[in-house]
């Protein structure tokens, strides 16, 4: 038996879809049937189930309301729920996959990619809960995945693709920052991966996963709109204030994930396959 938390999230949808095609035996929570902010609660309903697995989704990842009026919210979330999680895993013998982000990583470096054990040092609210999520499982248990993914997309929820697409349907003209890097990921993908560790039995730990090949937010949007007569031109991150601080380049490596013989597409690749799904 399977729990998902999160489960009618843009990635957990999406994840709930593979375990369908799979035949995987599960139980999608969300917040209203399952809510990690409340510590006895989580902990009863864990350890009466006693999952053997529990993908946890479930996530405040709105990162520019984390900064002010979401601040409280994204702390029970992403913090206090993660511990619960962790810890009612622990007390029911489960195993669980958490998933993170780049926002743990200031994007300063220039030197080359991000590894799996870099020095973590979030420059947002939404960063450093995510970070203390990854310290609370890390903390609490020993059978547990950390998947760090960065710039999520996918047909169940909302996105840069779809802002884009969006956009362009009453403006002739987009400006997208141009100096800020990372890996756009597939939900798909994601998903895949996440199912990938457990039927291969990968070593435990942290990973990093998303699709091939690194760009800025403008090429995305580029490439995401070239079928458009929409111009699109770059701008700065000074040009395009925002309340949460991004990473400039949070372009993760990848080879962990890889070297457990796991395919990982481009994210063009994976961008044509999600636009041919949509339509």
């Amino acid at each position: 038996m399977i729990l998902l938390t999160g489960g009618n999230g843009q990635l957990g949808t999406e994840l709930r879809k593979l375990l369908d095609e799979k035949g995987w035996d599960y139980i999608s929570t969300d917040a209203d049937v399952l809510d990690i902010t409340d510590a006895e609660k989580t902990m009863e309903y864990i350890t009466d189930l006693k999952p053997e697995l529990i993908y946890h989704c479930a996530a405040y990842t709105a990162v520019d309301k984390a900064e002010d009026e979401g601040k409280e919210l994204d702390e029970k979330i992403n913090v206090e729920g993660t511990r619960s999680v962790a810890k009612a895993a622990k007390a029911a013998g489960s195993k669980l996959v958490y998933i993170s982000t780049d926002y743990v990583f200031d994007g300063t470096r220039k030197d080359g990619m991000y590894q799996v054990d870099d020095t973590t040092n979030p420059q947002s609210e939404y960063g450093r809960t995510k970070l203390l999520g990854e310290q609370a499982v890390q903390e609490v248990m020993e059978d547990y995945y950390i998947i760090r993914t960065s710039w999520v997309f996918g047909i169940y929820g909302h996105n840069f693709v779809y802002t884009m697409q969006r956009l362009a349907e009453t403006h002739k003209q987009l400006t997208v920052v141009n100096d800020q890097y990372g890996r756009p990921t597939w939900t798909r993908t994601l998903a895949e991966f996440m199912t990938f560790v457990i039927e291969n039995g990968a070593p435990f730990g942290v990973y990093h996963l998303s699709n091939e090949n690194s760009c800025s937010w403008f090429e995305f949007a580029k490439e995401i709109l070239k079928d458009t007569d929409v111009e699109v031109l770059p701008v700065t991150s000074e040009e395009y204030p925002q309340k949460a601080k991004r990473p400039q380049y949070s372009v993760m490596d990848l080879s962990k994930a890889k070297e457990l013989g796991f395919a990982i597409p481009t994210w063009q690749e994976a961008l044509e396959h999600f636009l041919k799904l949509e339509k």
